[in-house]
């Protein structure tokens, strides 16, 4: 008898509807092409230079609108049967390891940190079989002090999740998302405890943080702080290794007598002499150093402040991993990630969008790109196992390499794993475990094992897996996208390209799935062109379109109306509100004229050794009156970051350009004249203009820490002026 399947893929509604719909977008698109191309200015007329510049705007937001379309083309969705899961595979459940990466205290507190520790400790999960690696890139005691103290909360805390079914199972979300009122009555006593005790923990740590070191007295009644004898800086150590939890051992147990998952700190060697290759370094030192202790047939990694929200997440992995058709096709599960911290109206945008439709839309033709965070691999693939129709690897269980060995035994055989000169000579990098020399490792990580056959699943539960904090000032989600798009333009312009490298080893769609986030950073050039040329001809009153009665405007309407409204009914659609989607419009305009601008002119110098890549890590917390601002809303700018200046001169450079041709049109012709010759530049010069009205307010109104500084004010408002003076003389 056949048995039932453990996931099912279920196809998106309304396709045909969408394909069509696109397909008219497309026709509307050649005909904007057709008009351009046929209808630009004679040599020495006025209008010349800005129509040949969109035409080549309008050339290249076709094209990028194409590769989007892969995206949306054929969506699936999954659902998992965890119920069958259980019932066939229980006893037979395979080691899990998890991998907890942090990279410095001060960014990233360790109290965050160890929020999510615990969170992955509590899975709904036999312990025996899990096991947690702390990476702490940041080689800090600070960091390995509050790990031991999560060590003991989580003999209360594991058996409290256990009992009352807790959700989400990181402390500090537990305590501020559930109110005493719904507190049972049986359960109240064991809450105030173990929130008392909790609350202990939380002070002692943020005592030791505000000292800034663990004092000698904590050192000398702690195990593993003697290690830091020898230590010089976080870039110049040994190997720091500390089983703190040895699952393996039956005396490891919580206060009800049940085993605890191992838990294991690494600050793998750093020494100045070596590259130490960033998250991707941490990584492949986890790899090796777990396989040595635990050696779990499936690998998650989560990022310090993305903690675990769905207990059952590890079985969702699993129903795809062990199924009996499929599963062995399988080298990874993606889950989105996704953020607790987003306002109502989403005012930095959010992955929404990508989340519930694109990774989905990239799911059909063989699976989501791998992400860095929220990711469960198979530790062979991620090893470098290529993909062979007649294998098939036994995800089931196996007893734990070293069973027999005591806890000093491995720890000692570990460290040399995680050296800096271990990896000479060998594949480690290249073709084994994440690669090396990109910002954004994980995408070309996940590139290779597609290209080695093997295919991906994006697992969307209803109830989100992890949930981590999102950029909560502006300068903050322009750096992180930045490094995002940096990153993948390095991709595209180097060997693993998705233009070349998977050509032929991945299907088209998937391809192009890719290569939409590999020209992320060129749409830099597009965006400016557009949102410039259009506002400095309409100073001078050149129209640069059709006129409203030609025939040639409808579909330039067509295209500009049919985009925007079905980009607002598909967030609306993904759970989004209006004003959300009007933040998302903005935050699209800011990324591209200033993120993707300052990655493209980093990766062109990059490419000619004129510059170093760098992983930038993003601020994980916010001073009080920011994190206030943000819950109210108010765009936070409040730093004299060089992305700022483009913002704010682009912004005062339209509104010098609106100001011109009104009083120039009063003036002279009248603004009923020139209306209908010039309504599109109208009409977009004023839409810059409204959604730039939080930036005009932090130029010249506000007076918080939150507002554009003066420097960047002044230098933003001279290249405006000087742009639109030099282009107003030069006609």
């Amino acid at each position: 008898m056949e048995k039932e399947p453990l996931f099912e893929t279920k196809r998106a509604k309304g396709r045909v509807l969408y394909r069509v719909f696109a397909a008219s977008i497309f026709a509307g698109i050649c005909l904007v092409w057709f008009y351009r191309a046929s209808h630009i200015p004679k040599a020495g007329e006025d209008g010349r230079f800005g129509w040949i510049g969109l035409l080549g705007a309008e050339i290249w937001f076709g094209f990028y609108w194409l590769l989007t379309q892969a995206s949306r083309w054929n969506p699936v969705y999954r659902h998992t049967f965890k119920d069958r899961l259980s019932q066939r595979y229980e006893n037979e459940l395979p080691g899990v390891d998890v991998f907890v990466c942090t990279a410095d205290a001060t960014i990233e507190p360790p109290l965050m940190v160890i929020n999510t520790v615990l969170s992955v400790m509590a899975y709904d999960y036999p312990p025996e079989k899990l096991s947690v690696y702390l990476s702490d890139d940041g080689g800090s005691e600070i960091t390995y002090y509050a790990l031991l103290e999560a060590a003991e909360f989580a003999k209360q805390w594991i058996p409290y999740c256990k009992r009352y079914k807790v959700e989400p199972r990181s402390p500090a979300a537990y305590f501020v998302s559930i109110s005493a009122d719904a507190i049972v009555d049986h359960q109240a006593k064991d809450f105030w405890a173990i929130k008392k005790l909790y609350k202990h923990i939380e002070k002692e740590i943020e005592n030791i943080v505000k000292l800034g070191c663990v004092s000698e007295e904590v050192r000398s009644r702690r195990k593993g702080f003697s290690q830091w004898d020898s230590y010089s800086s976080r870039r110049d150590h040994d190997t720091i290794l500390q089983i703190v939890i040895d699952g393996r051992n039956q005396n490891a147990t919580d206060v009800e007598g049940c085993r605890l998952p191992t838990l294991v700190y690494l600050a793998r060697e750093k020494r100045p002499q070596y590259h130490h290759n960033f998250k991707a370094g941490a990584m492949n030192a986890l790899i090796r150093v777990s396989s040595n202790i635990s050696n779990g047939k499936l690998l998650l990694n989560v990022d310090c402040d993305m903690y675990s929200n769905n207990s059952m997440a590890i079985r969702d992995a699993l129903c795809f991993f062990m199924d009996e058709e499929k599963g062995h096709e399988i080298a990874y599960v993606q889950f989105p990630q996704n953020f607790e911290n987003l306002t109502k109206n989403e005012l930095y945008a959010s992955l929404r969008v990508i989340n519930e439709v694109e990774a989905h839309g990239v799911d059909s033709y063989g699976g989501p790109l791998y992400i860095g965070s929220g990711c469960f691999h198979r530790r062979d693939t991620l090893c470098g196992r290529k993909f062979s129709k007649g294998c098939k690897s036994d995800m089931k269980w196996e007893n734990r390499k070293g069973e027999e060995l005591g806890i000093h035994e491995p720890e000692e055989s570990s460290k040399s794993l995680a050296s800096c000169t271990f990896e000479e000579n060998t594949q480690w990098g290249k073709e084994m475990g994440l690669k090396y020399g990109c910002p954004v490792e994980d995408i070309i990580t996940g590139l290779s094992i597609h290209c080695r056959g093997w295919k991906s699943v994006n697992c969307n539960p209803t109830r989100k897996a992890f949930l981590g904090l999102a950029p909560t000032t502006l300068p903050d989600m322009l750096v992180q996208y930045k490094r995002w798009s940096e990153g993948n333009l390095q991709i595209l312009l180097s060997k693993y390209s998705p233009a070349w490298y998977a050509y032929g080893k991945t299907s088209l769609g998937h391809q192009l799935g890719y290569l939409r986030y590999s020209f992320w950073a060129a749409n830099c050039w597009a965006t400016l062109v557009y949102s410039i040329l259009p506002s400095l001809y309409l100073l001078r009153g050149t129209s640069l379109f059709p006129q409203i009665s030609s025939p040639w405007f409808i579909p330039f309407a067509y295209v500009i109306i049919g985009k925007y409204t079905w980009s607002f009914a598909e967030f609306l659609w993904c759970g989004g509100t209006t004003l959300g989607w009007w933040n998302e419009q903005r935050i699209w305009l800011y990324q591209r004229t200033s993120s993707y601008l300052f990655a493209f002119i980093d990766t062109i110098l990059h490419s000619f050794g004129y510059s170093d890549s760098a992983f930038v890590i993003t601020a994980k917390v916010a001073d009080e009156d920011v994190s206030q601002r943000y819950k109210k809303e108010i765009l936070e700018f409040g730093d004299s970051s060089p992305m700022l200046t483009p913002l704010a001169t682009l912004a005062l450079l339209n509104l010098y350009c609106f100001a011109g041709f009104v009083k120039e049109a009063i003036n002279r012709k009248g603004i009923a004249q020139v209306y209908d010759t010039l309504t599109l530049q109208i009409m977009l010069c004023g839409a810059l203009i409204l959604i730039n009205l939080p930036l005009f307010q932090a130029l010249y109104l506000r007076k918080d820490k939150g507002k554009i500084p003066a420097t960047v004010t002044f230098k933003s408002m001279a290249c405006a002026v000087i742009a639109c003076t030099c282009f107003q003389f030069s006609y």
